[in-house]
Formats: C-alpha cells, structure tokens, sequence
C-alpha cells in the first residue's frame, strides 16, 4: 500500500474544534485529500504531534472515511495523556467509524497538559491483544535502524506490524523487513519527501536524502517492492507531495 501521512489542523488558541476557524482548516484539508485519493491506498493520520493541539485524528478519520471510503484510514494514538480506559474507548469508536488500524505511541509532551499515563506502548499494545473486546489491527513504531535485540518486548507484543521512524535507505528497509516479515508482521517504512520546503524537517531529523533526492519515486518503488508497504510524509510541500504520488 502507498499511504500518506497527514497532520490534522492545529486548534488556535482560545478556539475549540467546533470553531468555525477550524471548520474552514478542515475543508482545506478534505480538499487536498480529495485532490490525492486517486493516487494513494491509505491515510494515515497523526496524533497532537510535537505536543500541538490538534483537532482529534478520529474526527478527521470519519470525514476521510465518509468521503472516500475506498482509503484505508490508519490513526496515530498517544498513550502519555490517557489512561487504559481512555485508550479502550478510542479503540472502541476507531472500530465504530470503519477505521483500519492504530499505532500505538508514547506520543510528544504537551505544553498545555503536563500529565503523564507512563504507560509503555509495547505494554499497552500486549495488554490490549490479550483483553476480550473487539479488536482492530494495532501498530507499534521501530527505529530506522533498530537494535533486535532492545526490541525484543515490543516483538512480544504481537502488534500486527511496525510503522517505522523515518528512513532515508534501502538498505535500512531490507535489514527490517527480512528479520521481521517472516515473521508476520507487517512493515511500513516512513519516507519524508526531499522538497526544498521539508529541508528543516530533514536537518532536526538528522536524514540523508543523497540516495533519493534525484529520483524520489524509484525510491519509493524500490521500498514498496521490498516492504509491501510505505507512509509517505511531507508535513510543508502538499503540492511536492501530490506530485510525486502522481508518478508512483
């Protein structure tokens, strides 16, 4: 599956989601969807990234999924702020709207909330498979380049599969799909696209872009064919995005 990642509009200040501010973000951004649901298989959608205040992802997940219901909608799900109660319920109604699976994360902290859970995402995601409830496909992040052997409570987790932390070679995906997909899970490799606009994106995250930045869909036909799957992401060029799913 190609799927693309998307960040839900940020909640101004003094606003709530039902502000008609954040109305008119959420068009914007149901328009750009619209303008991609021919070129991608899925959305994946994220959760109050860096600690943001964002309008929930299962409220941007209904609307994706009313809209364009051929999409496989995946959603992110912090575990710092909520407890297991909280996390059950959002399962619960991620799995009433019709959505396709959860990663499981510890998530950024919050300027505007200082509470930690202190729940583990491994923990909460081996918890979760062995409660009796209705269940859903669960996620858990890897490393580009992860250590086996430090991630062995995560593995015994079961998850369905890992989305990974982003990668910038082929060879990074080669090494974890081959020690993992045997195994049955599955692998989403994460790709930041390499625009001039994702540039301070790329340099907080330390990536290499030199063995893809001259020819990004080879790239990302050459991940697919190895892990079956990629997230796209490119949180400050729509139009760069659009373009090169257009070439996949």
């Amino acid at each position: 599956m190609i799927i693309y990642e998307i960040n839900p509009p940020k909640i101004p200040e003094g606003k709530n989601e039902s502000s008609l501010e954040v109305k008119e973000l959420l068009d914007n951004l149901v328009k750009r969807i619209s303008d991609i649901s021919s070129m991608c298989d899925g959305i994946h959608i994220t959760d109050s990234v860096l600690g943001t205040r964002r309008v929930s992802p299962l409220v941007v997940g209904e609307i994706i999924k009313m809209n364009h219901s051929h999409l496989q909608i995946t959603t992110s799900l912090r575990v710092r702020d909520k407890n297991m109660d909280k996390i059950k319920q959002e399962i619960q109604k991620s799995i009433r709207l019709g959505l396709d699976g959860i990663l499981i994360l510890k998530g950024d902290p919050s300027k505007d909330n200082t509470y930690d859970s202190g729940l583990i995402p491994s923990q909460v995601v081996h918890d979760l498979n062995s409660m009796e409830y209705e269940k859903t496909d669960l996620f858990l992040s890897l490393p580009s380049n992860p250590d086996f052997d430090k991630i062995k409570k995560k593995i015994a987790a079961a998850p369905s599969g890992f989305m990974t932390q982003v990668i910038h070679s082929v060879k990074q995906v080669q090494r974890i799909s081959e020690r993992l997909r045997p195994e049955g899970f599955r692998i989403i490799p994460c790709l930041l696209l390499p625009s001039e606009k994702n540039v301070k994106s790329a340099s907080f995250l330390n990536l290499n872009w030199s063995e893809y930045v001259n020819d990004p869909a080879d790239f990302i036909n050459e991940v697919h064919n190895i892990a079956g799957d990629i997230l796209l992401t490119s949180p400050n060029d729509f139009s760069y995005a659009r373009d090169i799913l257009s070439k996949i």
